[in-house]
């Protein structure tokens, strides 16, 4: 019999984030002031997924609002990339587990910076 497997779908303007435990210094390097730390008003953690981005309506033009055509979604998408280390407003995540591992789902605009890899051939 095949066993059903689960995914996450992030939707909209948001990222999964596999949260970093709170330290003084991430281990991206960024160093956060004592005062973020202990009123934990900034975490970090690593972008798993991200969502399809912000919504934007369909250009009309004349004539076509009287069409039957059903309008595809249209997105802005995110600068955040999967891999990125981010940074965020903790009080806008909401916490969840899934399938026992812990995440954290944080909108768009809770992001205060991104770190990335910049690979550089030889």
């Amino acid at each position: 019999m095949a066993q059903l497997k689960k995914k996450l779908i992030v939707v909209g303007d948001r990222l999964l984030i596999r949260p970093e435990d709170g330290e003084e210094r991430t281990t991206a390097g960024l160093y956060l002031p004592q005062t973020a730390v202990s009123a934990r008003r900034a975490q970090g953690g690593w972008v798993v997924s991200v969502g399809p981005g912000i919504p934007v309506a369909e250009p009309v033009e004349a004539g076509d609002h009287w069409e039957d055509n059903e309008p595809q979604p249209r997105f802005v998408p995110l600068q955040a990339q999967v891999g990125d280390y981010c940074l965020f407003l903790r009080k806008a995540a909401v916490e969840i587990t899934f399938e026992k591992k812990q995440y954290l789902i944080v909108p768009n605009s809770a992001v205060l910076i991104l770190a990335r890899e910049d690979w550089q051939g030889e």
